[in-house]
């Protein structure tokens, strides 16, 4: 370890983590493997973090059903209950009604685990409103694609909504959302469209080429909300360069005219050029530098009150351990440097498979030639363009 993009204030973060939240698994054949967030949290205490006096790990509770009712539809709670209680079966009619099949598989106990991970994040939210810490991470969340009705993206509830709630309910007035999940954060912007109170904000490769279909910029928000919902599609291709111009160019100067009071991230990892599910481009190091832009955001607009969510990435053993670390890292004002701990190598290669990675960065850029180059950043030039032409008039922004 060494120092980082330090605050320096020595202000307390949190973990919230147990063993217990690898019980959210749709199975071996799944995309979502619990592995990516075990394995983090191992690199973690392989890393030293863990050993830091500034850390604590608050162990998850449960989400009582009232506490995800205030998101989400009685029938969906009752859903997820009664299916995942019916070992061994399919979803049924009744299952794909709430959004239960192919991508959101049932699976036993799906309610309990699913009111686990909600758990987790209302124990970050609360600690955070509390000023119990500064900075809270909950690896196992970040599980954005839920509506309020139905499962949906892998997703049984939208614990991301979940404890944007909790926040609200402890007094929060105003609430920033980031997302820079490779794909849009539907779940999160739908549930609080029409909420002035929380702004969502995602970047996310387009609709147009990707699950959920939805994140245009014309998505702004109705009612009193109106410019409350943020979104920056970017094309297929898109690289590290592309993704930190959207945040930096669209969302941070959005969230800065918001003024929150706690900022809220999701953190997803699948942007990675090697993720199997998203045609995106960027490399290991968009991560610490995301992670940074985040961290200086939460402590220039929200006096540094800031609770991140884990979210996609469906390289388990290679990329996204390395990524959650490396946010940790930055929430404690420190840097993972050099080579990954050689226990925690063979800990993943064992888990996975996989060649393991050597270090925190390691990494091969993917080639993209002078045309598709040219394109890329021609249409991210639009889609930043479109974003702050429509949004930033409604802050009083300068275009």
């Amino acid at each position: 370890m060494g120092a980082g993009n330090s605050h320096s204030d020595g202000s307390p973060v949190a973990l919230c983590f147990g063993p217990e939240l690898l019980s959210y698994d749709f199975g071996p054949s799944h995309p979502m493997q619990p592995d990516r967030f075990g394995l983090a949290v191992s690199l973690a205490r392989h890393a030293g973090l863990l050993a830091l006096p500034r850390l604590s790990v608050l162990p998850p509770s449960p989400a009582t059903d009232e506490e995800i009712g205030a998101v989400h539809d009685e029938d969906l709670i009752a859903a997820a209950r009664r299916l995942g209680g019916r070992r061994g079966r399919g979803p049924g009619e009744d299952g794909v009604r709430f959004g239960f099949g192919s991508d959101t598989p049932v699976f036993a106990g799906m309610h309990d685990a699913a009111a686990l991970v909600c758990g987790a994040s209302i124990a970050g939210a609360r600690a955070v409103a509390r000023g119990e810490v500064l900075h809270a991470f909950a690896p196992a969340g970040g599980l954005h694609h839920a509506l309020a009705g139905r499962a949906s993206g892998f997703c049984v509830y939208n614990d991301c909504s979940v404890a944007i709630a909790a926040l609200l309910a402890e007094g929060v007035e105003r609430i920033a959302y980031v997302d820079v999940d490779v794909h849009h954060g539907d779940g999160v912007q739908w549930i609080h469209y029409a909420d002035p109170r929380v702004m969502t904000c995602s970047v996310h490769e387009s609709g147009l080429y990707l699950f959920p279909g939805t994140g245009f910029v014309q998505e702004t928000g109705e009612g009193s909300a109106r410019g409350t919902s943020v979104n920056v599609p970017l094309p297929p291709l898109a690289g590290t360069d592309e993704w930190l111009t959207a945040l930096r160019e669209v969302i941070v100067p959005l969230v800065e005219a918001f003024e929150p009071q706690v900022l809220v991230s999701q953190d997803g990892a699948d942007s990675h050029h090697g993720d199997p599910l998203a045609h995106v481009q960027t490399t290991m190091e968009v991560f610490p530098a995301m992670w940074r832009e985040i961290h200086d955001l939460a402590h220039r607009a929200a006096g540094g009150r800031w609770l991140a969510l884990g979210g996609g990435g469906y390289q388990p053993y290679t990329v996204v351990p390395r990524a959650w670390a490396l946010l940790l890292a930055e929430m404690l004002d420190t840097s993972l440097d050099g080579g990954v701990p050689e226990a925690w190598r063979t800990e993943a290669e064992a888990a996975g498979g996989v060649r393991a990675p050597a270090s925190y960065m390691e990494d091969r850029a993917p080639e993209r030639i002078a045309a598709q180059a040219a394109h890329v950043r021609a249409e991210t030039a639009r889609a930043v363009d479109a974003a702050r032409k429509t949004l930033f008039p409604l802050w009083g922004l300068w275009i």
